[in-house]
């Protein structure tokens, strides 16, 4: 399915749902125990990205914007003016401001594909490095994760991933990267589904192993983006 796939219970009651419980193996970013993560990455150094990002920290105003709220906040955090009103004089990006090569009717039914978020950070003025699981590694993963979390020179990534490869419900989804904690080879996933699921922290590995499943639309993996601001 096209990320964001929808999780749609059997049994829906007419109160809705309100959340879901973290599986285990993921560290809720609020826990003591994330809390503590939180502390060492920062000791190491390892968290330069966080704090753009976390100012700009969205949640997806659809189920299926996840990719394009990913995306609003990258390109906020890295403080590009869209140089279009949003509202009012202003001018900022949310995710009706990002349409400019798909049209965000569609989006809002079915989810955008990795392609077309590559195209949407594109000409919304992100330079972008696209990589599909199934064409690098992991060696190299972990190195631009710490690379991403060590700079102050405005780069972030977005994974897309497979929910259930995390043992989380639903289907793909995109989310950025928040911070990398070293030695313990943690990586922050600031989940825009908050409704759904907290930030949390998850092992590379198993991010790793998620982002390998294909995506059964385009039969191909999932992947990650490497974004920073156009010179």
């Amino acid at each position: 399915m096209n990320d964001c796939s929808f999780d749609i219970p059997l049994q829906v009651k007419e109160e809705g749902l309100y959340r879901r419980p973290l599986p285990k193996g993921l560290i809720a970013f609020s826990s003591v125990e994330g809390r503590a993560v939180f502390q060492q990455a920062l000791l190491q150094g390892n968290m330069a990205n966080y704090f753009p990002l976390i100012e700009q920290f969205t949640t997806q105003a659809e189920p299926a914007f996840c990719g394009i709220s990913s995306l609003v906040m990258v390109l906020n955090a890295l403080e590009i003016d869209p140089g279009r009103v949003w509202k009012g004089p202003w001018r900022w990006f949310d995710e009706n401001l990002t349409d400019c090569c798909d049209q965000i009717p569609q989006i809002k039914k079915v989810g955008v594909s990795f392609h077309q978020l590559t195209r949407l950070a594109r000409c919304n003025g992100l330079k972008v490095d696209a990589y599909f699981h199934s064409e690098t590694e992991l060696g190299l993963f972990r190195q631009q994760l710490a690379d991403v979390a060590r700079t102050s020179s405005g780069k972030h990534m977005i994974v897309s991933y497979s929910r259930s490869g995390l043992e989380q419900t639903g289907g793909g989804h995109f989310s950025p990267i928040g911070a990398y904690h070293a030695e313990r080879d943690l990586v922050l996933i600031l989940d825009v589904a908050r409704f759904k699921y907290p930030p949390y922290w998850v092992s590379v590995t198993s991010l790793w192993q998620a982002m390998a499943e294909k995506d059964s639309l385009t039969d191909r993996s999932r992947g990650y983006f490497l974004c920073e601001k156009l010179v």
